[in-house]
């Protein structure tokens, strides 16, 4: 996974560039009717019920547009919230509330729905070993938050981007001319290049479960597509040789079956690329 100090930079480009995107030459509504020296308080309405995500975040998007802005927390990331209930309070420059407004609200209620989902798969998981993983299924350009907010949710992230793991999908294996070939020259790739990346390898059935043991240094053995029954048995073959994660349309109506076969972990992209926004406002205080 990306190190802490590259994240950080992945959020900072986040706001940067979305603050460019929305405020542009100034938020000219603001400007216009409020004065510069005006001092207002707001506060972060929840208006349905979930897991909160994105308090952190916001806090950072007023310190970049406004670093005298002060906010006061009443409820902490990965919460449980309901209607009515005050995130936090933010006092400052009216204009600066207004400028970081919007940005704090997309973020937070897109963050929000996604560790209100995750959450849903974790709960569906209790008293199993399993975990469940994100996937690079994400918006882009906001990747390093929704994979946040999978975390604050309970899940666990995949890798990164295509830089900081090897995942040798079908489409490689099909390309390179199959499983052990696809395996060997990775590793030979790593070797020669000096690089320190973790191998998963996905299969499609049973066959090419047999021939990704046949080669040692395997991390993970994505099994996808399997029925229950073919996973239980690809989960006994592969023991403790390496680690295992089940993918493939997984939902909440089977994501407890495939736990119980076995499988260290499931991977699943609706986490982030199927959710409703969980309702929220910033609305001033009088």
């Amino acid at each position: 996974m990306i190190s802490e100090t590259q994240f950080q930079k992945e959020l900072e480009l986040i706001i940067a560039n979305a603050i460019r995107e929305d405020v542009g030459d100034g938020d000219h509504s603001s400007l216009a009717c409020i004065p510069n020296t005006a001092i207002g308080k707001a506060k972060l309405l929840v208006k349905d019920e979930g897991i909160i995500a994105g308090v952190e975040f916001a806090k950072m998007v007023f310190n970049y547009v406004d670093p005298e802005m002060e906010v006061e927390t009443l409820i902490e990331d990965g919460s449980t919230v309901k209607y009515g209930d005050i995130a936090f309070y933010v006092t400052g420059k009216s204009q600066s509330i207004l400028k970081a407004e919007r940005l704090v609200l997309n973020a937070m209620q897109r963050m929000s729905a996604i560790a209100t989902k995750t959450n849903m798969f974790v709960q569906l998981l209790e008293g199993t070993a399993t975990k469940i993983l994100d996937t690079r299924k994400t918006t882009p350009g906001i990747r390093a938050l929704e994979k946040w907010a999978v975390k604050i949710g309970g899940g666990v992230n995949h890798r990164f981007a295509l830089y900081d793991m090897i995942m040798l999908k079908d489409n490689h294996i099909d390309f390179c001319g199959g499983i052990t070939q696809a395996i060997t020259q990775t590793k030979d790739y790593l070797k020669q290049n000096e690089l320190d990346l973790k191998i998963i390898v996905e299969a499609r059935d049973l066959d090419e479960i047999v021939e990704i043991l046949k080669t040692d240094g395997v991390y993970r053995i994505l099994i996808d597509n399997f029925n229950y029954e073919d996973t239980r048995k690809a989960v006994e073959m592969i023991g403790d040789q390496c680690l295992t994660e089940s993918s493939g349309g997984i939902n909440e109506k089977t994501i407890r079956e495939y736990a119980l076969c076995g499988v260290d972990y499931i991977s699943s992209g609706a986490l982030t690329h199927s959710v409703y926004n969980l309702d929220l406002s910033l609305k001033a205080v009088e």
